[in-house]
């Protein structure tokens, strides 16, 4: 699976800029080795139009969990244009699977991409029918995965990169594993972070909710800047079953759990 997703990942790449790197999953099935969601500009490319991709890739799509954005994964079409995709994947909405994560999607329902193009950088997408702010945020993240896209302007506005939607990012992002995954242990996980102190808790739970793993996770910054973390975290079951990933940062008051997320998993010895 590490082999596959990197695979994967290399083609997304090379569909849309030729080379370069972006922070794409592997598909459910195996630990995930993802570097941390990269938090500054990939470099600008000039490109008007996206290239057709002829490979199974993963792409990642960004929904809503408690007004904030969450991450997802889609197994893109064959032969698709891998921008047009990930909308389209995005347009369809949130699975069983994924609203089982907690996830939901701002994006009526019935809305259709009208035009995708991306230029220097910066995407422009345009809908059928008025998106609102968390909405925009979706689009935005699910856009600016890829290494050619800085920016997203949706439907005339001012294009906006993910540093612009701090108020719309949770304190703890978790980019890998997304819901679903079957893990073995230790687990990676990576994403973004902006707690005090840059740190926060991981627990593993199993599906009688025992907490099978733990881990103290530091990021690269927090108390008001995101950074990046990566980690990987060990855990013990004696068999193939659900769990769940929980972070939470806890409070410097009270030792209360703060911004608490939960993704369900499948988890294997």
């Amino acid at each position: 699976m590490r082999f596959l997703a990197l695979a994967a990942s290399c083609l997304l790449a090379l569909a849309l800029a030729g080379c370069g790197s972006d922070d794409e999953g592997s598909s459910p099935g195996g630990t995930t080795t993802q570097p941390p969601a990269q938090t500054t500009d990939p470099p600008a490319q000039t490109s008007t139009e996206e290239e057709e991709h002829a490979e199974p890739i993963v792409i990642s799509v960004y929904f809503l969990r408690d007004g904030k954005v969450g991450i997802t994964r889609r197994n893109a079409i064959l032969g698709a244009k891998v921008g047009t995709a990930a909308v389209e994947q995005l347009l369809a909405g949130p699975t069983s699977t994924d609203r089982a994560a907690g996830l939901t999607s701002a994006i009526p329902v019935g809305t259709r991409l009208e035009r995708l193009s991306i230029d220097a950088g910066t995407a422009t997408a345009d809908f059928s029918r008025e998106l609102s702010p968390g909405a925009a945020a979706q689009v935005v993240y699910t856009l600016t995965q890829f290494p050619t896209v800085r920016r997203v302007s949706v439907d005339g506005a001012a294009p906006l990169g993910r540093a612009d939607l701090e108020d719309l990012t949770p304190a703890i992002l978790v980019e890998v594993p997304a819901p679903g995954y079957s893990v073995s242990s230790p687990v990676l996980i990576t994403g973004t972070a902006n707690t005090f102190e840059a740190t926060f808790q991981v627990e593993i739970l199993d599906a009688g909710g025992r907490v099978v793993g733990k881990r103290f996770v530091t990021a690269t910054s927090g108390s008001g800047t995101r950074g990046t973390f990566q980690a990987k975290v060990p855990f013990r079951v004696g068999e193939k079953g659900p769990g769940k990933l929980v972070v939470y940062e806890l409070s410097a008051e009270d030792g209360s759990r703060l911004h608490e997320v939960e993704i369900p998993l499948e988890l294997a010895p």
